[in-house]
């Protein structure tokens, strides 16, 4: 432990030695100096990331996408049922544009009713409102219901999955492809941890009208009720999603979601060795993310973060703001550190519409910048009359 001694002992020969001795005083509370910083940063020292039963995981922070533990991210893995998110994603697409109804009837096909593994348990030749189906490849990740559902959209499922790849490129998931709509072996049916979180905060951002179904608990259909594999959704009530995934080959596997203080974390977890081991594996991510970060939003879409001036604009003063909601996710305990500050062009000129870039907000923890985004005029800024702009060209060549 560093202590200071008062200028009164063994210090005070230094102040009436040699200029020699006066340096190396100033040298020794240099050091001391020095080791004060270093102590203090080191109480704030983010821990390795735990080590969990898993072939492969990530847990990533929703609202910045920043990644705050990995292994074996972008490796290529078998998804299993987590294939089903993707199936997900397109039939939401389906809802959220007209073009599928929940009370639709949807007539099942003997290929769906012939599938592999989990089970809904729908009748070949018999119609399923849209809602049935969805429940069942959500909650009972029923391979009949999302071959169903695939074929009423894709006509067959080889087209459904040509879709499925298209949307899997329009999201990023550049380490996935796909051969099915439900998540049976084949040889080139392979995602990775990172791509599977892409595709959840995608699921949790574009369609949150529809997230709700990743929480139902149990489903009965048919008379037989099956509960929800993921069984972190009675454990933990800040989870509220999202699937399950299980294959001999595939392992264990569970991408999940959970909400604190209006922190979101999504965890992907692959190749676990038991249902167990995916739900500790789950909930250890989510907590080493909870527990030592902090996600702050720092400017909301829309309102003001800055004001300037510009020229030859009959009204001159101009709010300024971002296009969306700025969060930033610091070490816990920086969140109060956070601090905003707006690089704004010069000399503005009118027009000026909301969609045009004007300058930058940057947010400082420290020295150091964590975040960056566009600053846009949050009202349209058109000319003013001829003889406001005579007069603010004439104060130009002088400014």
């Amino acid at each position: 432990m560093l202590t200071s001694r008062p200028i009164n002992g063994t210090l005070a020969p230094f102040l009436k030695g040699t200029p020699a001795a006066m340096l190396r005083l100033l040298l020794s509370c240099c050091l001391l100096s020095l080791l004060s910083l270093r102590t203090a940063c080191a109480d704030v020292a983010i821990p390795p990331p735990p080590d969990v039963e898993a072939r492969a995981y990530i847990v990533v922070d929703f609202h910045t996408n920043k990644v705050l533990a990995a292994r074996e991210a972008v490796a290529r893995m078998e998804p299993a049922s987590l294939t089903k998110l993707m199936t997900a994603y397109i039939v939401f697409q389906e809802l959220a544009a007209g073009k599928l109804k929940l009370d639709e009837q949807v007539t099942v096909s003997e290929h769906a009713w012939r599938s592999e593994g989990s089970r809904t348990f729908v009748e070949v030749g018999k119609p399923v409102p849209v809602e049935k189906l969805i429940l069942g490849m959500i909650v009972q990740s029923g391979n009949d219901a999302t071959i169903a559902l695939a074929e009423r959209i894709g006509g067959t499922e080889d087209t459904f999955v040509q879709l499925m790849n298209e949307n899997a490129q329009k999201l990023g998931m550049t380490g996935t492809h796909f051969q099915n709509s439900s998540g049976l072996p084949a040889p080139q049916h392979y995602t990775t941890a990172r791509d599977m979180s892409l595709l959840a905060i995608a699921l949790i951002r574009d369609f949150p009208q529809y997230y709700r179904w990743f929480s139902v608990n149990e489903f009965d259909y048919n008379g037989i009720r099956q509960q929800n594999r993921n069984g972190l959704l009675g454990k933990d009530p800040s989870v509220d999603g999202l699937k399950t995934g299980h294959t001999d080959s595939a392992g264990f596997c569970l991408v999940t979601s959970a909400q604190r203080d209006g922190m979101r974390l999504v965890s992907v977890v692959l190749g676990s060795t038991s249902m167990h081991a995916r739900e500790n594996a789950s909930a250890t991510l989510l907590g080493y993310g909870f527990t030592f970060y902090d996600t702050r939003l720092v400017a909301k879409a829309g309102q003001r973060v800055a004001a300037t001036t510009v020229w030859k604009a009959e009204d001159p003063a101009l709010e300024l703001g971002v296009a969306h909601d700025l969060y930033v996710t610091v070490p816990r305990g920086k969140g109060e550190s956070l601090k905003p500050v707006a690089d704004i062009q010069l000399r503005l000129v009118a027009p000026l519409k909301p969609a045009d870039t004007v300058g930058e907000l940057r947010v400082f923890a420290g020295s150091q910048t964590v975040a960056t985004a566009p600053l846009h005029p949050l009202r349209d800024v058109p000319p003013g009359s001829l003889w406001r702009r005579l007069v603010d060209t004439v104060r130009l060549w002088f400014n």
